[in-house]
């Protein structure tokens, strides 16, 4: 016989409720914001801004998926779709060029550099302003918090996975 559900009592309701309608509308608002002021979607803001981060402004495709939380098939799409405005370049991993890396070019630079203070704004005008800072450091504890349980429940996947990007493998002859 299939064990009773643990049942949300109302205050874990009431909780859960508000945490998904944040999951929700925080997101499409942010997304708004950038699409209007900068034509990036809030993704690519957060690809090109992480590359901005980086030093050379260079990182590997299967690290970039993991620093923005995406997994490496959307990621590419994403990556075609800037290189194609000539935000970023791939290229071979000089390291080793089973691997391919993002490269923000300068037009990148300047556009992630131009979007920047108006994300800033919306997450202060949509999350940081109006909180203690003790709330701040809560709400980064419940997110770490969270995040983890879902990274647990989806298990590990490998950090680094040959021929990331490079295009279909040779058909076999």
């Amino acid at each position: 016989m299939p064990e009773e559900p643990r049942w949300l009592q109302s205050w874990e309701r009431d909780a859960w409720l508000a945490l998904a309608g944040l999951m929700f509308k925080l997101p499409s608002a942010l997304d708004a914001q950038m699409l209007r002021d900068s034509n990036l979607t809030l993704f690519d803001y957060f690809v090109l801004s992480q590359l901005s981060m980086s030093p050379g402004r260079t990182q590997r495709l299967s690290d970039l998926a993991h620093h923005v939380s995406s997994s490496l098939s959307r990621l590419s799409n994403v990556v075609k779709r800037l290189e194609q405005r000539g935000l970023l370049r791939r290229e071979p991993d000089p390291e080793s060029p089973r691997y391919t890396t993002a490269v923000l070019t300068d037009a990148g630079w300047d556009v992630v550099v131009a979007a920047a203070p108006g994300h800033v704004a919306a997450v202060r005008r949509y999350v940081i302003d109006g909180l203690t800072e003790e709330q701040v450091h809560v709400l980064r504890e419940v997110a770490c918090h969270v995040a983890r349980r879902v990274d647990e429940s989806c298990g590990e996947a490998p950090r680094e996975a040959p021929r990331e990007a490079a295009g279909p493998a040779p058909a076999a002859g």
